[in-house]
């Protein structure tokens, strides 16, 4: 995969420069009206959504983590919480997410947030070559291998998600 110009000029591709990953980023023209931003990546860049996943924030006994899952299915609260080692888990309050990472809902990357947290990456993904991640602003996907996404950000991998 070749490395790509990072212009696009958010944390998370600094992040990846910094690096020095291999990574293809993909821009697209962000409709607002869109009712899902993985999905509305999936169907633009014509990428099977099971490639696309969809970053998370879900808060755990009272702390912030992330949960990454395929845009073609749901975060399992129960599987999450059980791979961070706790009994239960809920989604995160938005503005929470939005302070946590520095990024606005619906452009909120795994890579390069302001506060990084313990990561949890579905375990699909490491069937997979390549996966699309938001790039830190809605409309810019990056395209990377999980193995270099779970490097970054510390992740573990386990089944977190379920199909819708």
């Amino acid at each position: 995969m070749a490395r790509k110009n990072t212009a696009q000029g958010t944390p998370a591709t600094a992040a990846l420069a910094a690096a020095g990953v291999s990574c293809v980023l993909h821009p697209y023209s962000h409709d607002p009206a869109a009712a899902s931003y993985g999905a509305e990546a999936a169907d633009v860049l014509g990428v099977d959504p099971a490639r696309v996943f969809k970053t998370l924030m879900v808060e755990v006994e009272g702390r912030l983590a992330v949960g990454i899952v395929p845009v073609s299915g749901t975060l399992d609260l129960k599987a999450f919480a059980a791979a961070m080692g706790a009994k239960k888990a809920a989604m995160a309050d938005p503005a929470a997410a939005q302070r946590r990472t520095g990024y606005v809902l619906g452009g909120i990357s795994p890579l390069g947030q302001r506060q990084p947290s313990p990561t949890v990456l579905d375990s699909s993904a490491l069937d997979l070559d390549t996966i699309f991640v938001s790039g830190g602003r809605r409309g810019l996907d990056i395209e990377l291998a999980p193995a270099d996404l779970v490097r970054l950000t510390g992740a573990v991998t386990a089944p977190i998600g379920s199909r819708a």
